[in-house]
């Protein structure tokens, strides 16, 4: 062989030499090509991956918005028909009636955004130069949309004109940090203080509800007042039962609106998703102006008031309620349940009860970790779960929803189940203990409390 040939040889060995280690190597340490120019489908993968980022952030962005502050038009029912604002003013200030005073908007469970007040209302407020028996200074708050869920819309001399309610009304409460009643927002939070029916019978003109409901005034005050504090009846203007036949009010606690994603139905009795719902409430309890379809509503027998009243197929124009129901989702899905503070359980305890949920009590059979509500159709007859069936017997489903128990901590105020029948945890331990006979020791149940105390 000749010596050029030998060095072709070696030369063509080295090349498969080489060639065969660049092989063997992770992909990622080949050498990339230096031509100035972008792959074009990584480039369109990371561009698209940008834009799920930014429509992330502007839904919720929106959605925080929607769900503090906007009315959806409903100030054309709660100022201009039930003239609610002029109870809240007072004679005084052009209104009827003593008015309501910050002291007694607080006693009904409002809550005043902190963050949201002037320094100079703040600077007064702390130097005690702040009438809280004024209703004067309950305006001022409004004019500062300061108190949760509730905008004042004022004439040009600053006088309220009407008003109109938000989502944060029920489904937001404070932190307590400035004093009771006033602090930062914790959007999602039932508000268990907000007695919603005393505040709505303070309506000088309740005509939109007796006519709906083909009862007198003082019948509807009646009702309104028997709900309490932290509860609200969303049905009775769809099948008019006011009480239960034991002759307790009709109305369910207010649940919470955090902990929502992944989860399934939104109502203690599974009406439909958060959408629906979303679009329920907006509709037919706030009273905005919006469109909403759901024709089981439709069903006289079932539903006579709403039937009467179209509820199951309404159309406004224009609607302020349908462009605003996405980002208000977005935002609800994007609220965690809570974390319970710290040292308001036995962790040691709570490990121990870990093991009696997922095993003697069987709890995790329904309550699916992390989820603790089951993946899928979460519903139950009232049969299943040992109790009566009058609040399931008031949805089209007939049945009771598996309720997602996280943030437990945030709903010890006011009972538990949709009514509140069982005032603690303990409580609701007996039951299932009884019901299902699961022959529980004492310290079993006190170990599953502290459990639930800890989710």
């Amino acid at each position: 062989m000749s010596r050029a040939q030998v060095l072709l040889a070696g030369g063509i060995l080295a090349f498969a030499t080489a060639s065969t280690a660049m092989l063997r190597q992770p992909a990622q340490s080949q050498p990339t090509p230096t031509t100035g120019k972008t792959d074009p489908t990584t480039s369109r993968a990371a561009g698209f991956d940008v834009t799920i980022n930014q429509n992330a952030q502007r839904m919720i962005a929106e959605g925080r918005k929607i769900f503090r502050h906007d009315t959806f038009g409903d100030e054309a029912f709660w100022g201009d028909q039930l003239k609610l604002h002029q109870a809240i003013v007072g004679e005084k200030l052009g209104g009827v009636g003593p008015g309501v005073s910050p002291k007694m908007a607080l006693s009904v469970g409002l809550k005043v955004d902190a963050e949201a007040l002037p320094p100079d209302l703040v600077a007064q407020i702390k130097a005690g130069k702040v009438n809280m028996d004024d209703p004067a200074s309950t305006v001022a708050l409004l004019k500062a949309n300061a108190v949760v869920g509730v905008t004042a819309f004022l004439n040009p001399d600053g006088s309220a004109k009407s008003m109109g309610i938000q989502c944060a009304l029920c489904h937001s409460t404070v932190d307590d940090s400035f004093a009771p009643g006033i602090g930062r927002r914790l959007d999602g939070w039932p508000n268990r203080d907000l007695n919603v029916g005393a505040i709505v019978a303070l309506a000088p003109d309740l005509s939109p509800f007796t006519k709906l409901l083909g009862v007198e005034a003082e019948g509807v005050r009646k009702v309104l007042k028997s709900w309490g504090p932290g509860r609200y009846d969303a049905e009775l203007n769809q099948d008019g039962k006011a009480m239960r036949s034991d002759g307790k009010s009709a109305a369910t606690v207010l649940p919470a609106a955090f902990g929502l994603a992944g989860v399934n139905l939104h109502t203690y009795t599974g009406w439909g998703g958060v959408s629906h719902w979303n679009a329920y409430v907006a509709n037919t309890q706030m009273h905005g102006k919006g469109v909403f379809f759901d024709p089981r509503l439709d069903d006289k027998s079932r539903f006579p008031v709403a039937a009467k009243a179209g509820h199951g197929n309404i159309r406004n124009h224009p609607d302020m309620i349908t462009s605003k129901l996405a980002a208000l989702h977005f935002y609800q899905l994007a609220i965690p349940a809570p974390t319970p503070p710290a040292g308001s359980f036995d962790a040691q305890a709570a490990k121990r009860g870990e093991g009696v949920f997922a095993g003697q009590a069987a709890c995790a059979r329904c309550h699916v970790p992390p989820l603790f509500t089951e993946p899928g159709w979460p519903m139950h007859t009232a049969e299943e779960i040992g109790i009566d069936d009058f609040q399931a017997d008031r949805s089209p489903d007939k049945r009771y929803r598996t309720t997602p128990l996280r943030g437990l901590f945030t709903r010890m105020k006011g009972g538990f189940y949709h009514d509140g029948r069982f005032a603690t945890l303990d409580a609701v331990v007996d039951h299932y203990d009884k019901h299902f006979n699961l022959k529980l020791t004492a310290d079993r149940k006190k170990e599953l409390v502290e459990y639930l105390k800890s989710l």
